[in-house]
């Protein structure tokens, strides 16, 4: 048995869901014919930042590295149990991550549905008390919220070719330090927004050109209840779920396998979410 979700609006034409997977009412007017339109507004007057080869795409300074810890230190204590008591939220899954850590000895990518503000924080809590790096709209840092990203691991995304080189020189050096890497391959957020959008491919470039496996993790919804709904009745409660590791095949050539990989976690959080038809295909690249 299933729901089918069409009379939600365009964006979810075709969308259907198993009958006892939750879908919330839409929060915006999500278009139909474009998945990557950015819904969220830039907040704050902009700074002049120029993402070129001038820019600082890892930082190394002392400073950084003090409110990084901070940073990190508030999300595990203070925004990971509120997390928790806020969103209800459920990992579903995880001990995936736990039973093929070898496998993960040097690095891995994380890859999960863009629909929340708080979505990062599910991450890291599915990862166990990990940090992540997470390459970002570089837009987005120009912003009030640019000097958090950037503390919590944001790597901005260079706007020139000529920051490209220094961007990959960043990456080279998390991958030299074995660390772990999110990237949100819808690449906007959308709002609640249940089915799943078209994914970028530079996400599963990068897993193939460091041989790095991609675990694929996908958040859905439930109706908050009880006393839940004492903080805000319009907000779903929030499930994180888990999948098995990709393995990138180094023997197959880029393309094929970079689409492969990219296919294959889409079908994967689909199925994790309970989605029996959506209204995009894997990638529009």
């Amino acid at each position: 048995m299933f729901k089918d979700c069409s009379s939600l609006g365009p964006a979810y034409r075709n969308f259907k869901v198993r009958e006892e997977v939750y879908v919330p009412e839409p929060v915006a007017d999500f278009p139909g014919d474009d998945p990557f339109k950015r819904m969220t507004p830039i907040r704050g007057e902009l700074k002049d930042i120029r993402f070129d080869d001038t820019y600082t795409y890892l930082d190394k300074s002392l400073k950084f590295k003090i409110w990084n810890n901070i940073i990190y230190f508030v999300t595990w204590f203070l925004a990971f149990p509120l997390n928790r008591i806020r969103y209800g939220l459920k990992i579903e899954g995880r001990e995936k991550i736990r039973r093929n850590r070898k496998l993960f000895a040097n690095g891995v990518m994380t890859v999960c549905n863009h629909v929340h503000r708080w979505d990062m924080i599910c991450v890291l809590q599915a990862m166990r008390y990990r940090k992540a790096w997470i390459p970002m709209y570089a837009q987005a840092f120009r912003g009030k919220d640019g000097f958090l990203m950037k503390t919590i691991g944001g790597i901005a995304i260079p706007e020139e070719r000529s920051g490209f080189r220094a961007f990959d020189k960043a990456l080279n050096e998390l991958h030299d330090k074995k660390q772990w890497i999110h990237i949100f391959p819808e690449s906007c957020s959308w709002r609640y927004y249940s089915p799943l959008r078209p994914f970028k491919t530079g996400a599963f470039n990068m897993a193939y050109r460091y041989a790095l496996p991609v675990i694929p993790m996908v958040i859905s919804f439930r109706p908050r209840t009880g006393w839940r709904k004492w903080f805000r009745k319009d907000e779903p409660l929030i499930t994180i779920h888990v999948g098995d590791p990709i393995l990138p095949d180094l023997n197959t050539p880029r393309k094929e396998e970079t689409a492969r990989i990219r296919d294959l976690a889409h079908r994967m959080m689909l199925d994790m979410a309970g989605i029996v038809s959506n209204p995009w295909p894997s990638t529009i690249d």
